[in-house]
């Protein structure tokens, strides 16, 4: 049974880095588009460069939220690197607490400000802002959910992986 979900996982996984791949491919043609349109044709288009601030938005939150992996985050490991299982331990506890808590009492503001700016439009493509921020939302939630892991292993006794700098990649 955890053999299926790994699987499964992994495939979402994939498709999520597809799914980046294709936003980042999208953005890079409506630069292009830009370009020609603004210096050959002397035609400047807005819809282009607001298209490319709409999927960056998009590519960094859901980068974020379900591919970037955990040893993938940036982080401050001077220390952290420094200390035992124990104290890691103790500050992935530490962290996980304090970011459930600050996303967790945020998360109703925001629910209510994202729903709210069903009201307002992008000036080109005539995008609704709650669809445009809700990304912000499925954010907030995925990294609840995984701090919410990462601290029940804490607690139970796992100790984070120590940090290896030259088994980092590229983050996405």
């Amino acid at each position: 049974m955890a053999k299926g979900w790994a699987s499964w996982g992994a495939w979402l996984y994939r498709r999520g880095e597809n799914f980046i791949a294709l936003m980042i491919g999208v953005m890079f043609i409506a630069f292009l588009l830009q370009v020609v349109f603004r210096y050959v044709l002397n035609w400047p288009t807005g819809w282009s460069n607001e298209l490319t601030v709409v999927l960056w938005i998009w590519v960094v939150l859901f980068g974020a939220a379900f591919v970037v992996r955990e040893e993938e985050e940036i982080r401050f490991d001077l220390i952290y690197s420094a200390v035992g299982p124990r104290a890691r331990r103790f500050m992935t506890l530490a962290s996980a607490a304090a970011l459930i808590g600050l996303y967790g009492c945020s998360f109703p503001a925001v629910f209510d400000y994202v729903t709210f700016m069903k009201v307002e439009h992008t000036a080109y493509l005539k995008i609704r802002f709650d669809w445009l921020f809700s990304i912000y939302i499925v954010f907030v939630l995925a990294v609840i959910a995984r701090y919410l892991w990462l601290g029940f292993h804490a607690l139970k006794g796992d100790a984070p992986d120590e940090f290896d700098p030259t088994k980092a990649s590229s983050g996405v």
